[in-house]
């Protein structure tokens, strides 16, 4: 199998490069300046698994010659649409395109610009990030890659991915649910996102701050309200534990999303809350919670964007 990787940031990178490690034939397809960076450095990852350096195959956009098996698909959301037009060319009949962005606008966005039967579903949870090096250092130990047919029905496509990504040196995992673990992801990173940006802390200073557990167990409930009324019931499982998770006492634990702000840099504000937000109002579910995060985040974005 050939795998084309969009994007060789944080996680495209480190799964690509966990792949290319193991022997497996992939491609990164990537803009100039992450290509120059990584011809005369390498693509490294630093990492509690592990550290890699190699030299990756790399493709610019305008440069693909014939459709791949499969596209993994890495690329922040807000580059979609950019995205589309780069790696269209890898995409033939047989292409399974596999997506870990967040949210679910991409699923339509695909759909519409591929046709849905060549997309599959994907969730990635991975904490890495680029450094002032261009290395990408991953932050824990996990590193978990699930994706399935969003009908949840087994097929030879699906196997035979499994088969090319087993053994790679993270957790990989044919879903049977994989359109519910997308919804939960997305019910994970808006509560986790909110909270940390609307606060500006970690997850472990909001639960100590007066009224803080209050304040995040509201915003994830109007949250689940939403997903139950436009998507899939998270389980009762991944509730408990997500609960858990965000109002853990001196958890450092922050999001993406938080760290991206903190540098300055652009946010899939849209993408986690806005799109939510949206899909929230057409269905008529009340969350002046979440809307008073979007309107915080999109005072960052016009600032950052100089609108």
């Amino acid at each position: 199998m050939r795998l084309l990787v969009v994007g060789a940031g944080s996680t495209g990178g480190y799964f690509g490069g966990r792949l290319a490690q193991a022997g497996r034939d992939i491609t990164f397809l990537v803009r100039p300046k992450r290509a120059a960076q990584l011809r005369a450095d390498g693509l490294q990852i630093l990492s509690p698994n592990g550290d890699v350096r190699l030299s990756p195959k790399l493709v610019a956009a305008g440069g693909i010659a014939a459709p791949f098996d499969a596209v993994l698909l890495t690329v922040k959301a807000f580059s979609l649409p950019a995205a589309l037009e780069d790696f269209a060319p890898a995409v033939g009949p047989q292409t399974l395109i596999l997506p870990v962005l967040n949210g679910m606008r991409h699923m339509e966005m695909l759909a519409a610009r591929f046709g849905g039967t060549v997309v599959i579903g994907g969730v990635c949870k991975v904490a890495t990030l680029i450094d002032d090096e261009g290395r990408i250092r991953q932050l824990g130990k996990f590193h978990d890659l699930a994706y399935g047919e969003m009908s949840g029905v087994s097929s030879e496509r699906t196997r035979k991915l499994d088969h090319f990504l087993q053994g790679a040196g993270f957790d990989a995992r044919l879903s049977p649910a994989i359109e519910r673990e997308m919804w939960e992801k997305w019910v994970l990173l808006a509560t986790l996102g909110g909270i940390t940006c609307l606060m500006r802390g970690t997850v472990g200073e909001i639960a100590a701050a007066p009224g803080g557990t209050d304040f995040v167990l509201a915003l994830l409930e109007e949250i689940v309200g939403v997903v139950k009324a436009v998507g899939q019931k998270p389980s009762d499982d991944f509730l408990a534990g997500t609960r858990a998770l965000l109002t853990a006492k001196g958890s450092a634990q922050t999001s993406s999303m938080y760290r991206d702000l903190q540098k300055g840099s652009a946010i899939e504000a849209d993408q986690i809350i806005g799109d939510l937000l949206n899909r929230a109002q057409q269905a008529e579910v009340p969350t002046p919670l979440l809307a008073a995060a979007y309107a915080h985040l999109s005072i960052y974005q016009s600032r950052v964007s100089g609108a």
